[in-house]
């Protein structure tokens, strides 16, 4: 994830927001295509994290949710005004996702095998002239469309438990269940003998030993030195921008 740039933060706006920043700026001026998922709940759906989201509306005075969590506004308004600011935001997608069956929470869950077997997903895109100009007006337009999944959410498990109102699923012709299937059994039989292949090594070669060994101390190292990959990537294009501009002075 950090080799990928993920934004990396400590929910304390105060501490992420010049991380924010940073990273926001480096993705607009380095021009590569870019899409960026964020969570503004900030959290997953559980009675703990709904108890607080409950509190939350009651101080302000807003509508209590049963399938989602309030929003929170101050950092999606400023991803959204710094991407507008740096031309790289075209549209933002709107993406609802459902469970019909059983909801995985945690990792134990998925080490007993218990799986989503079906997700759904609903997906809508605003594109970015079509988004308000205000960050005030931003923030009560994200409010809205958690109105909406809300509504969106309790009329799926409360009714047919599919988004499309004509009741039938639109899958993609991409994601047949055979195709589904076959992509399935070559992922594990791959990742089986990859990881199987991996610890033989280990055993047989002392050079591999020795490699993953250095690999995790030089990982562990620049995660406690530097706060990991994405900050080393991004010292090292500030360096290398400013380092035309410095010649340039040495030279006068």
């Amino acid at each position: 994830m950090q080799a990928a740039a993920y934004i990396f933060i400590h929910r304390k706006w105060k501490d992420d927001k010049s991380h924010f920043e940073d990273m926001i700026d480096y993705f607009c001026d380095i021009h590569e295509p870019l899409q960026l998922l964020i969570f503004p709940e900030g959290t997953d759906l559980t009675e703990n994290s709904k108890a607080r989201s409950n509190e939350f509306a009651e101080k302000n005075g807003l509508q209590k949710y049963e399938y989602v969590l309030h929003p929170r506004t101050t950092g999606f308004t400023f991803v959204v005004d710094r991407l507008r600011e740096g031309k790289n935001l075209d549209a933002i997608h709107d993406i609802t996702v459902a469970y019909p069956h059983n909801i995985p929470q945690s990792e134990k869950h998925l080490l007993q095998g218990d799986f989503p077997t079906e997700i759904h997903f609903h997906v809508r895109r605003y594109p970015i002239d079509t988004l308000p100009a205000s960050k005030e007006d931003l923030q009560l337009w994200c409010h809205k469309r958690w109105e909406e999944k809300e509504e969106r959410l309790r009329s799926f498990y409360q009714g047919e438990k599919n988004f499309n109102f004509t009741g039938q699923s639109l899958i993609p012709p991409c994601k047949s269940e055979l195709r589904v299937l076959v992509i399935k059994l070559l992922s594990i039989l791959y990742w089986t003998l990859f990881s199987l292949a991996m610890c033989l090594l280990i055993y047989l070669y002392s050079l591999v030993r020795w490699y993953f060994i250095i690999t995790i101390i030089i990982f562990v190292l620049q995660e406690r030195i530097f706060g990991g990959l994405e900050i080393i990537e991004l010292a090292c294009y500030r360096f290398l921008h400013k380092q035309p501009h410095l010649n340039l002075k040495k030279n006068e």
